[in-house]
């Protein structure tokens, strides 16, 4: 079930009528004044895939896979183009001993991750990716290019560090604060199929936010065609020295009975990245489709009891997956104002993976909404979605109204849940009624 099959599907049927290679923000800034006199539909694509399909349009894409040169200057900082993808950039840091807090799919692209916010194995310790962002280079809806940072164009580097890709403009270049890379342990469980799951979910919720920041543990809970009962596992990495690792995965599965632990031997980060995204690579290539949600505080047994229910008694033809995301640690040690980012007080992400048109992701979402935070990761976009400004930006969004007013107040960057210029009318609609022309850049 890879990203790139669902970015298939939501994609089916889209033909851009030209591609644009670009090489630099010139060429970008060439595209854009054409798009702007020709009326067409512009969007980039820095990345191997988009959960909405977002980086495609019967217009014009902007292929920015040229854009992927990654320079690091002696003090750790990072120039990457917008048009790598975390395989190169992975690769290209560790070659000097640095690293980025971000994602394990090789494909996807460091602009869409980082200005959606980024989670992955390292962020309990370092933070979402958009935290380590300290300056961007951007093509504005005028055709301006402009760099932001923290004394220049404060608003607007505000507003990429997680509001979202494909909002305010066209970023080119991108600089990170980079971290030294760690040696860390891949983590992995095999928990029995007779496991009390309520107590252990639970456990999870209960623990796993708040373990120590070198420890990232996340849960799995699979329905497998043609495989009896639920498939349970616990995936991650940890920087902290193997006893201690073992002590506290030991205290949290004291409810699995006859879990089998594996404590890898430290390799540098970027391996043990790439044996995660192996592991994807090794799901059934078919298209997906995903919901998720925010949470601030364990689901109270009742509510857990129905999604586990729905999983479990769900038609077995088709795989389903619900998977848990620890956050806590280093997420939450940045107010949820200081970044566009504003999901900064949540312990987990509960997702529902599964076949796209499978009823059980909208029952399972909506069980688990009862006692969500009505918060949804930005790179997670969700079209059923009631108040998706609000799930998206929570308090943020009147803020991010205003910056869009200033930078593209006739909405040239537009597509369903787009944030919308301050005082427009936010039922009128988008300017592109192809839903699927949206960009994760």
């Amino acid at each position: 079930m890879s990203a790139p099959d669902q970015h298939r599907t939501a994609s089916s049927g889209v033909r851009p009528s030209l591609v644009v290679a670009c090489a630099s923000e010139r060429d970008i800034a060439r595209e854009i004044g054409h798009a702007a006199a020709t009326g067409m539909r512009l969007v980039p694509r820095g990345g191997g895939h988009c959960f909405a399909g977002r980086s495609t349009t019967d217009g014009i894409v902007l292929d920015l896979a040229a854009m992927d040169q990654v320079r690091v200057d002696p003090s750790g900082t990072a120039t990457i183009g917008a048009g790598c993808r975390l395989g190169r950039v992975y690769g290209a840091l560790h070659a000097v001993g640095r690293t980025l807090p971000a994602g394990c799919g090789e494909t996807v692209g460091i602009a869409g991750l980082t200005l959606g916010g980024g989670i992955g194995l390292l962020g309990r310790q370092h933070g979402l990716t958009c935290d380590r962002l300290i300056g961007a280079r951007v093509v504005l809806a005028d055709g301006d290019i402009v760099d932001c940072d923290e004394h220049r164009e404060p608003d607007l580097f505000w507003a990429l560090r997680g509001a979202g890709g494909g909002q305010f403009g066209v970023v080119g270049t991108f600089r990170f604060a980079t971290v030294p890379e760690p040696m860390v342990s891949r983590v992995e469980v095999a928990i029995p199929g007779n496991v009390d799951l309520g107590a252990l979910v639970t456990a999870w919720q209960e623990h796993a936010p708040d373990a120590p920041d070198g420890l990232t543990v996340d849960l799995v809970v699979e329905l497998e065609p043609g495989v009896p009962g639920l498939q349970v596992r616990a995936v991650g990495a940890s920087s902290l020295p193997a006893s201690v690792t073992n002590a506290w995965l030991r205290e949290l599965l004291g409810r699995a009975g006859s879990a089998r632990l594996r404590v890898e031997d430290p390799v540098p980060y970027s391996t043990v990245k790439e044996t995660h995204a192996d592991e994807r690579r090794s799901l059934p290539q078919r298209p997906v489709r995903l919901r998720s949600e925010f949470f601030e505080h364990t689901i109270e047994e009742p509510i857990l009891e129905r999604i586990l229910s729905l999983l479990a008694d769900a038609d077995r033809s088709r795989p389903r997956r619900l998977s848990y995301t620890a956050m806590g640690g280093a997420y939450n040690r940045v107010a949820s104002g200081e970044t566009a980012f504003a999901h900064r007080g949540t312990r987990f992400l509960l997702e529902h993976v599964g076949d796209p048109g499978d009823p059980w992701i909208d029952d399972s979402w909506n069980a688990a909404h009862e006692a969500g935070s009505g918060r949804v990761y930005p790179n997670f976009p969700d079209l059923l979605l009631e108040d998706a400004l609000a799930a998206y930006h929570g308090a943020n969004a009147d803020r991010l109204a205003g910056i869009k007013l200033r930078y593209d107040p006739h909405r040239f960057f537009d597509f369903p849940h787009a944030i919308q210029p301050a005082g427009s009318d936010p039922h009128t609609g988008t300017r592109f009624e192809d839903e699927h022309a949206e960009t994760p850049v």
